[in-house]
């Protein structure tokens, strides 16, 4: 005979059900009975006073304090092989939780429990009735004619019993599960601090691949347009020196396209550094920045305090995402400075490294009156700066001057 699929999860959930329930019942129960022994060892010191009695009280008391913390990882594995339901290993500092769990909640639960179980035992004694009486001897049949009509009442509620279980123990069940996950679950601030902590890690992922993009592209540049562009030029430079014989507006044709090519370079080269210089990576910080002063269109004074005799907790070099953060910052405040700052003379970039982080000042005497949120510039490096858990302040008054200061966390 084949059973219904629909009787047939219907079972298997049953059967699921029970036994998780049976499960936490031996949990439960463990906890309930050292209360009872407590109590009645507490009572009889006071009732009637016995010398052994605190002796057997103060090896009672442990047991309390195991069961409390040592019942959590069979609790775990109850939800989680019977359920399905993952509960997270909780730390010996969160043992209030799991006190509150296996001393307060589970000697409550194990009452429901209990009653289910009995609920159960007895509506099937209930409904084998006429089993049970088919099994008596012949002769207390004959004795007792009347038994029958009793023994059909107690099937049919016997039956009216067991089809009141399963949504019985299903509800317990969920029951359990939720207080189990509020009780032995993630709480909200540790669910906030995880969150955080995937955030924080992906983001630095975010970032790192964004610099290995970058990193990728000055190398396909500098490798490819860059060097096809220098051989135009170089051509260009022949044609030139060489063919002097050809007419003017010819001359004027290779001169202007020789200019162009070499402009061409120029800005390719500006583009390049922008993006990730190779200096940056092979000779420091401090080499790249002092190529970004030198090229500058105003005196700037660099002065980098980067110590080389840091402890050994703490790398040598920075992390790569923040060098690239700390350039990408000055090379843009130089640009800014060169295009926006009126009346500015020279500017002054500090570079200082303290511990953990790393402080970016830049000073220019310009008249100021820059507004961080008046254009995309300043809050493009607002943003680079914070990808890195950086912090950006600008003060920047009407007639000056400006001073731009970042602080980034290294090593990251």
């Amino acid at each position: 005979m084949t059973v219904p699929p629909r009787l047939r999860r219907a079972l298997v959930r049953m059967r699921r059900d029970i036994a998780f329930i049976a499960a936490g019942m031996t949990l439960h129960l463990l906890p309930l009975l050292l209360h009872c022994w407590v109590v009645m060892l507490l009572l009889g010191t006071v009732f009637d006073p016995d010398p052994d009695t605190p002796v057997v009280l103060a090896f009672s008391l442990p047991l309390l304090f195991v069961a409390g913390w040592g019942l959590t990882e069979p609790q775990r594995w109850r939800f989680r092989a019977l359920c399905g339901v993952e509960l997270p290993r909780l730390r010996f500092r969160e043992i209030k939780r799991q006190f509150g769990y296996n001393l307060l909640i589970g000697p409550l639960l194990v009452v429901l429990e209990l009653l289910l179980l009995a609920l159960l035992l007895v509506a099937v004694a209930a409904a084998l009735v006429l089993v049970w009486v088919w099994l008596v001897p012949p002769q207390w049949r004959r004795d007792h004619g009347g038994y029958v009509v009793p023994a059909g009442y107690l099937t049919v509620a016997g039956l009216l019993a067991l089809a009141a279980v399963p949504p019985l123990a299903g509800g317990l069940v969920r029951l359990e599960i939720l207080v189990g996950r509020a009780v032995l679950g993630v709480s909200r601030s540790d669910e906030l601090a995880r969150r955080v902590e995937d955030l924080t890690e992906s983001r630095a992922g975010a970032v790192d691949a964004a610099d290995a993009e970058r990193r990728r592209i000055e190398r396909d540049l500098h490798d490819g347009a860059q060097q096809r562009l220098v051989s135009l030029a170089l051509n260009l430079g022949l044609a030139k020196a060489t063919l002097t014989d050809l007419p003017p507006e010819a001359q004027q044709v290779i001169d202007a396209a020789h200019r162009e090519a070499k402009d061409a370079i120029e800005e390719l080269n500006n583009l390049v550094r922008g993006l990730h210089p190779a200096v940056l990576d092979e000779l420091g910080l401090d080499a790249a920045l002092s190529g970004l002063a030198a090229r500058a269109p105003l005196p700037v004074r660099l002065r980098v305090d980067l110590p080389a005799d840091l402890p050994t907790d703490l790398p040598q070099r920075m992390a790569p995402a923040v060098e690239a953060v700390a350039y990408f910052v000055v090379s843009e405040a130089l640009t800014n400075i060169a295009k926006h700052a009126r009346e500015a003379t020279r500017a002054e970039v500090t570079l200082t490294r303290l511990g953990g982080i790393l402080r970016v000042v830049i000073a220019d005497d310009g008249s100021g009156g820059a507004d961080p949120s008046g254009g995309s510039g300043l809050k493009g490096l607002a943003q680079r700066v914070r990808s890195v858990d950086g912090t950006f302040r600008m003060s920047s008054p009407v007639g000056g001057p400006t001073m731009m200061s970042v602080e980034l966390p290294c090593p990251m």
